[in-house]
């Protein structure tokens, strides 16, 4: 496969997820923000979701405050931020015309739908009652455009870029999701909103029914914690999602003639922490300390992909 189209196929998949889960934060702030406003605490909500999307800082060089109009536009329409709703499916639909014989039909059409429907849309369809609906339609169309890849796909080369990019972008929100919370995670907090918030942390994953029928018992931090970094049945923890990239940069190597590099080290480093890891250790080390590490490695296993498949 040409450099290029493993480029394409990879940023549109990380692109697509990108807008997914900035959709799943934005409907738990804005449900958490109405709760917090009674006790005074709503801007806390706000920041913390521009700190759990990567936009804080780009967020602060154009707005004054974290108000729920400033960061919901930022969030959705506002061109200057990468990580909006609506310039990530700018660039995914950019990236897959650039590959557009490397999809199936179902996968365009997700695309270019979605982004028709979305660069027609008023600033009002998001206004008030109407922003859980529209939050709603972007997950269904990135839940529609993930569902297409894996029913209608090859299980060849083009396939294995696009599943990188999904997990490899779904891993790091998770730990971000993580990190933002990570203080309401530890075993002293324990009241009425901070069990309303690990309910919130759960929803954003969707992930609350899964706890639920794995424990099947109230909520503990700990456990939340243990869900969401270590259990491989949850799709969107931390095992699942980086023993998917080193799966999947093993199938590249074998179907290249075995062929690997520094980011194959790494994911396969990363995976075997995570699967013989236990939730005792990471809360002996910082819940918040191995948080940013894998964030910090997720970041860089991104950039040796990149630089081993697509630059080199």
């Amino acid at each position: 496969m040409l450099s290029r189209t493993a480029d394409s196929l990879f940023w549109l998949a990380r692109y697509t997820e990108r807008a997914g889960n900035v959709a799943r934060g934005l409907a738990v702030a804005s449900r958490m923000a109405a709760i917090s406003a009674r006790l005074g605490d709503e801007v806390e909500e706000w920041r913390a979701l521009l700190t759990a999307t990567g936009g804080e800082a780009g967020f602060r060089r154009k707005y004054p405050e974290p108000t729920a109009e400033a960061v919901i536009h930022w969030l959705i329409f506002d061109p200057d931020n990468p990580s909006g709703i609506l310039p990530c499916f700018e660039a995914a639909r950019r990236n897959a015309r650039a590959v557009r014989t490397a999809l199936t039909v179902d996968m365009w059409e997700a695309l270019n739908d979605g982004w028709n429907h979305l660069r027609k849309l008023p600033p009002e369809a998001t206004d008030g009652d109407h922003l859980p609906d529209f939050l709603g339609w972007v997950r269904d169309r990135v839940t529609l455009f993930n569902g297409a890849a894996h029913e209608t796909m090859l299980r060849d080369e083009a396939w294995r870029f696009v599943r990188l990019g999904t997990m490899l972008e779904r891993a790091d929100n998770s730990a971000r999701l993580l990190d933002v919370r990570h203080k309401l995670l530890t075993p002293e907090a324990e009241g009425a909103v901070d069990y309303v918030q690990w309910q919130a942390v759960l929803r954003a994953v969707s992930a609350l029914r899964s706890y639920q029928w794995i424990y099947r018992d109230r909520l503990q931090p700990r456990r939340i914690a243990e869900l969401l970094i270590l259990r491989p049945e949850l799709p969107r923890s931390l095992l699942s999602c980086f023993g998917e990239v080193a799966e999947t940069l093993e199938a590249i190597a074998v179907g290249q003639g075995g062929r690997r590099g520094e980011c194959h080290r790494l994911a396969g480093g990363l995976h075997a922490q995570l699967r013989y890891g236990r939730i005792e250790a990471i809360f002996e080390q910082g819940l918040h300390e191995f948080l940013t590490g894998m964030i910090a490695r997720a970041a860089e296993l991104g950039g040796e992909i990149e630089a081993f498949y697509i630059r080199g």
